[in-house]
């Protein structure tokens, strides 16, 4: 296949830091690859898009916040996107491109920027978006007291002037890496907001936002159902109604897209590979296929007695084979993790690779740091203490759960008793990761544009519902995470990410182990689709279903 135009200018920019082999290789992977044709058109179905009818998603886990900046978990993001506006946002090449700002510019070397905003953006209930509320939003994610995991990036604004009414200035002290990205974060509504405690707000269920959806109805367990706002200052969406349907089993979510009953889905390689062939796949969806900007891991708790020794961190992730995982759970729909960015990019390191299951090597790291089998059973101990832990993970990510039984089984064969236990999303979040009450959490990240790691991998992130849960603390990599988010030189920042990379893999306070390829499969009946670097999300408000196959969907 031939990479359209914005391949070829990402193929280009990557050159001069991965080489012109790999990088083409990089880019034909972000590409996004339908692997069934288009739908075919019927006679008489319009080109043009239509107005009308509903889209149904599937979701694992039930968002836990629609405040976006109180809540941590993919799926209360993807709600939250579509309800709120932010002054900018990514296009389907991955560039910044004004949303609810009409115009942007960036001075004084990067620590100036300023903004101009729509006029005329409403809320849902009428009242006008304004700099003020960028002003609001600036203040109240950075106040310690809101305990924002998403805090530092304001708390880096050293000044922020609201110049008139639609007008708003963003004064750095020195040069931001970040800086662009923190302005495409939503925007809080000041005059619902202002004088609350939003940790307790009633907007965390009801949002009010002035985005292209609107909230009508939230069934907890069940579904949430989002109406397209018809004050939307972009214009109504063409879809008038978007269900997301929870449903924290991929085997059960599978069985409602076979029947119709959603509309879009992320499919296991299973899924993917087998249960999808087919005519009767391939007349009625789509499927699509591309390295995910995710990688999933095993992160410790570096509180927990046995994960302080560093040892016994390297001798775990010697005992998994990354390899077996990816035949076995992703039936090689995957490459192995070696580190916190997706491979081939910028910022990735470029000579390491992932740690190779070694297990000699993991039995005389646990015998140096004094674990023996003393009893005769099978598992180590030291001090009489036997040398066990639970894996902690969330219900109905089949992907996961079957990760975990395999690195359950390589554990075993070094005298490690691993147990595995699986908790409902919002719980899992709430009461366990932000709290800090777990051993080891099996999870993904999310890989961003910019590669800054600070918020998850600083000291200083360590607060209760911070993103750094696991307590991982070194000083060299806190000065080299400011150090990198403060220069412009992109090769300042890849001697920094690279020098990051490298303290990870000897200390191992996460367990790197997979990027998942992605294999999202949508009813053809959703036209509208463009596939891009950004993935086949970003124009959602552009999708449209031709009249003949709108469904009025499930009433609210």
């Amino acid at each position: 296949m031939k990479p359209p135009f914005f391949v070829k200018k990402f193929l280009s920019a990557l050159h001069d830091v991965v080489g012109a082999t790999f990088a083409l290789t990089l880019a034909l992977q972000c590409y996004i690859i339908p692997v069934q044709g288009a739908p075919v058109i019927d006679a008489g179905t319009p080109s043009s898009p239509e107005d009308g009818g509903s889209i149904t998603l599937g979701m694992l886990g039930e968002a836990s916040n629609l405040i976006p900046y109180l809540s941590s978990d993919a799926a209360s993001h993807e709600v939250a996107e579509l309800i709120y506006v932010a002054p900018l946002r990514y296009d389907g090449d991955l560039q910044p491109q004004p949303w609810a700002a009409s115009s942007w510019s960036m001075d004084d070397e990067g620590k100036v920027l300023r903004f101009t905003l729509r006029k005329g953006i409403l809320w849902e209930d009428g009242q006008e978006l304004t700099a003020e509320d960028v002003a609001f939003t600036c203040r109240i994610v950075a106040d310690p007291a809101t305990g924002s995991p998403y805090a530092e990036d304001f708390q880096r604004v050293k000044e922020l002037r609201v110049i008139d009414r639609y007008t708003f200035e963003a004064r750095y002290d020195r040069y931001f890496a970040r800086a662009v990205s923190t302005w495409m974060n939503p925007i809080l509504p000041k005059h619902l907001l202002d004088g609350q405690d939003i940790r307790h707000s009633h907007l965390a269920r009801k949002p009010v936002g002035a985005g292209p959806y609107r909230l009508t109805k939230w069934e907890a367990g069940s579904r949430i159902v989002l109406d397209a706002s018809p004050t939307y200052f972009a214009g109504r969406p063409h879809i008038d109604r978007v269900i997301y349907r929870i449903i924290p089993d991929s085997a059960t979510m599978f069985m409602e897209m076979r029947s119709g009953r959603l509309d879009i889905m992320d499919l296991t390689p299973l899924q993917y590979l087998r249960q999808t062939a087919g005519e009767e796949w391939s007349r009625c969806c789509s499927k699509y296929r591309y390295l995910a900007s995710v990688y999933v891991y095993l992160g410790f708790n570096l509180e927990h007695p046995f994960f302080q020794d560093v040892r016994v961190r390297q001798a775990i992730s010697f005992a998994i084979s990354r390899e077996d995982i990816i035949r076995g759970v992703l039936l090689g729909q995957g490459v192995p993790a070696f580190g916190p960015f997706k491979p081939g990019t910028w910022a990735s390191h470029p000579s390491l690779q992932a740690v190779r299951q070694d297990i000699p090597r993991a039995r005389s790291l646990l015998a140096e740091a004094g674990f023996v089998d003393s009893d005769g059973d099978g598992v180590l101990d030291r001090q009489g203490q036997p040398l066990a832990f639970t894996i902690l993970t969330n219900q109905g990510n089949e992907q996961r759960i079957l990760t975990a039984t395999v690195m359950q089984s390589q554990l075993r064969a070094v005298g490690i008793d691993v147990r595995i236990r699986t908790v409902e999303w919002a719980a899992f979040i709430r009461e366990f990761v932000n709290k800090g009450r777990f051993d080891a959490v099996l999870l993904g990240w999310t890989i961003p544009q910019d590669p800054d790691l600070y918020s998850v991998w600083h000291s200083s992130q360590t607060f209760e519902g911070g993103l750094n849960f696991t307590h991982y603390r070194n000083s060299e990599v806190d000065d080299l995470l400011t150090r990198a988010q403060s220069t412009p030189d992109r090769q300042t920042r890849v001697a920094c990410y690279r020098r990051i990379q490298e303290i990870l893999d000897a200390e191992q306070p996460y367990c790197f182990l997979f990027v998942p390829w992605a294999l999202p499969v949508v009813q053809r009946r959703i036209r509208g689709i463009e596939p891009a670097l950004a993935g086949i999300m970003y124009n959602f408000e552009d999708w449209w279903i031709p009249q003949a196959y709108q469904r009025a969907g499930i009433a609210p």
